[in-house]
């Protein structure tokens, strides 16, 4: 069987079964992943749980329909579309851990404590990037810092690259100044081509 039907195939069947009390979509997800690198002849470095898990809601549908069939198309092309959807996330990932990396090295020795925790807390939220931008009020409350000390210190991260900033005064907003990376879902159509939301 190909590597994407062996692990799609494996992981229904798993979740069909249901064998246990509790922990059945992990292992099922484990299964998925090890059944793909066994086809591959390597580890495979994909986000397939944290994509099936993004997708939660059309994931049980398709398995639901999946389970009450012989017929498990529908299921195999979805599993595919979001097997690559999460080769995507990975690469995007990796892309932008690279990026961080690079950015926090030019930077080391340069910021106090408090630029470092804001930083480090934008950089939590991943490659598509902090939800609306970083704000003087929202570096006040992650880092404790007054009024005055927060626009010294959001100046010095623009000043030094780290932060680019868009909009003036109160609508002022701060973004990282690396690449972000919005992936799009991924769907595998009737006729087999790949389809992007």
């Amino acid at each position: 069987m190909p590597a994407l039907t062996r692990a799609g195939v494996t992981h229904l069947y798993f979740e069909s079964v249901h064998p246990f009390e509790d922990g059945n979509g992990r292992i099922g997800r484990a299964l998925a992943e090890k059944s793909l690198a066994q086809s591959l002849g390597q580890p495979s470095l994909i986000a397939l749980a944290a994509t099936i898990l993004a997708r939660r809601a059309r994931y049980y549908t398709v398995l639901e329909a999946a389970n009450k069939s012989n017929e498990i198309t529908e299921w195999l092309a979805w599993f595919a579309g979001t097997t690559i959807e999460a080769q995507r996330r990975t690469l995007a990932f990796i892309e932008f851990l690279i990026d961080k990396t690079k950015l926090l090295d030019r930077i080391r020795g340069q910021i106090n404590d408090r630029q470092q925790k804001a930083l480090l807390r934008m950089f939590k939220e991943g490659p598509e990037g902090f939800q609306g931008g970083m704000s003087a009020g929202k570096y006040s409350t992650i880092t404790g810092a007054s009024p005055a000390t927060t626009t010294r210190d959001l100046a010095d991260l623009t000043e030094r690259g780290a932060l680019i900033r868009e909009g003036e005064r109160r609508h002022a907003r701060y973004k990282l100044s690396v690449p972000l990376r919005h992936v799009s879902q991924v769907s595998i159509n009737e006729r087999g081509e790949l389809v992007e939301a």
